[in-house]
């Protein structure tokens, strides 16, 4: 599958905003945001007024981007909330905090939803019991996500439970010393940290 290989900090340079790509780096004096808050290349900030379908456009880069998916996958998630009864913006955001690279992410499981894939990837994950390696697989309030017997040892795995370095949300609940935690359920848009203005994007999608 095709997934971006570049320097990721100079993402966070382009939208203007820390987009935690970067782990334990993002939290630092050494990020590149902090350090240099100008769009990467040459020519640095640009001196043109942003059409309104161009602050659209950063408002959906910039979600795609936090949540670490290609273009034709947010198109799906956007189908798949347009679909659903409610605010449309705020159903899409719901169902990309329900994949469980960011479930793992924010259980603090991982330092960033990159590392997160990773771990998904590498069978370290059960749910409710089952062996999951998919990242975009969709979790639903009541299911347990937790780290499988077997690979609790993992000298990476247990760095970062230890390392505490995330507050949870409260729609999630962790069993630190057990590498588990449980969906609550789904949550509200105010605990919601993803720094878009998601209305944008749904008036994107509707030109």
């Amino acid at each position: 599958m095709a997934r971006y290989t570049d320097a990721v900090c100079r993402l966070c340079r382009r939208e203007g905003v820390k987009l935690y790509l970067k782990g334990e780096k993002c939290y630092s004096d050494k990020c590149p945001v902090v350090k240099r808050a100008t769009p990467p290349g040459q020519h640095g900030v640009s001196r043109r007024k942003p059409s309104e379908y161009g602050i659209q456009l950063r408002e959906k880069q910039k979600a795609r981007r936090f949540y670490g998916v290609l273009e034709n996958q947010f198109s799906r998630y956007f189908d798949l909330a347009a679909s659903k009864k409610g605010v449309t913006g705020e159903i899409l955001l719901q169902t990309l905090e329900r994949r469980l690279d960011n479930v793992v992410y924010r259980l603090g499981f991982a330092a960033s939803r990159a590392e997160a894939r990773q771990i998904v990837k590498h069978s370290h994950i059960e749910v409710n019991g089952r062996k999951v390696n998919i990242p975009s697989y969709l979790v639903r309030p009541g299911d347990v996500i937790a780290v499988r017997e077997g690979h609790r040892d993992h000298k990476r795995l247990k760095e970062l439970v230890a390392a505490g370095i995330r507050t949870i949300p409260a729609w999630l609940t962790v069993e630190a010393e057990a590498m588990r935690g449980t969906v609550v359920r789904l949550p509200n848009r105010d605990e919601i940290d993803a720094p878009v203005q998601e209305h944008l994007i749904v008036e994107l999608y509707s030109r």
